[in-house]
């Protein structure tokens, strides 16, 4: 059984807690929030609550999470943008709103059901719950994933990313206006000890966290930049940009509440590159911005 932790902040008070507690983990449906708040699994400074309870600032939820039952992760016909696939290897663009795997009360509509309705060779060795999966990107970042369709091509890829030899470069659009073109941020990151959901800069139960950068763009509050990431930890383009007090537009968890309209972070995962486990040929692949993204920067360039 998992525990989950949290103080609730002046930002989420009067929120109904079903409401607040499933926008808290994209991997959380509010019908399985729900569930656990009527199965007394959720509690409020040591009280059970009803699904509609507002939550009061400071009030400290602990939430216990059930071991999952055996699942079953059902294929599902989706239209897959797949920019390249082969016996090994297979490379996708995913769209901002999709979940990359299930998860408990999460099971359906994510990309792994599409995977399993396209391919029926995907590796084993993430489990039933992420098979082929090699590494992910959040839920509201879009943007180029690998995937493998059978283990020694996994093992291969998993090595390269440990290696940091795999190219990830990111578009984002951040807060306010950097003056310098290039910069380099190298700051460990690990869980929030105040929000066990929300990663931070810290040097207790780190890893190292690189992120290198440079700006293509300059507006009057904003700036358009391409990010390079070295390591591949949980949020690290938003928590590093975060850190150097540019947070990245439209993130609702480490952004202002008050951003331009894009419905979640403007991150991007444009490039992609890595050597092909059999043939060792290096393979990169490059997808363009999405037509949200293209109109927030276009916004940007009228209103100069």
């Amino acid at each position: 059984m998992d525990i989950v932790e949290l103080l609730v902040s002046e930002e989420h008070q009067n929120e109904r807690i079903d409401k607040y507690l499933s926008s808290y983990n994209e991997e959380w449906s509010r019908t399985q929030v729900q569930l656990w708040i009527k199965e007394g699994a959720v509690k409020v400074n040591e009280q059970t609550v009803k699904t509609n309870y507002k939550c009061q600032l400071h009030d400290k939820i602990v939430i216990e999470i059930p071991e999952p039952e055996p699942l079953d992760v059902v294929a599902e016909e989706m239209d897959l943008d797949i920019y390249y696939e082969d016996q090994d290897v297979l490379v996708v663009n995913k769209p901002k709103g999709m979940v990359v795997h299930p998860a408990p009360g999460h099971m359906s509509g994510t990309l792994v059901n599409g995977l399993m309705a396209h391919c029926q060779d995907l590796s084993g060795i993430n489990g039933v719950l992420r098979p082929g999966i090699v590494h992910r990107i959040d839920k509201d970042t879009s943007g180029l994933l690998m995937v493998a369709k059978n283990d020694m091509a996994h093992e291969s890829l998993v090595e390269q990313l440990v290696n940091k030899t795999v190219t990830r470069r990111y578009k984002a659009i951040v807060h306010g206006s950097i003056p310098h073109d290039h910069g380099t941020i190298n700051a460990p990151i690990g869980r929030d000890k105040m929000d066990r959901q929300s990663m931070t800069v810290t040097n207790e139960s780190s890893k190292e966290a690189v992120t290198h950068f440079h700006v293509l763009e300059r507006f009057e509050n904003y700036t358009f930049v391409e990010c390079q990431l070295e390591t591949g930890r949980t949020h690290q383009i938003r928590v590093h940009m975060k850190y150097i007090g540019y947070p990245l537009v439209g993130d609702p968890k480490y952004g202002p509440k008050k951003t331009l309209s894009i419905n979640g972070q403007a991150l991007h995962a444009g490039i992609l590159g890595f050597e092909h486990p059999r043939t060792k040929e290096y393979l990169e692949f490059e997808a363009p911005l999405p037509e949200q993204f293209e109109d927030v920067l276009n916004q940007l360039r009228n209103n100069r």
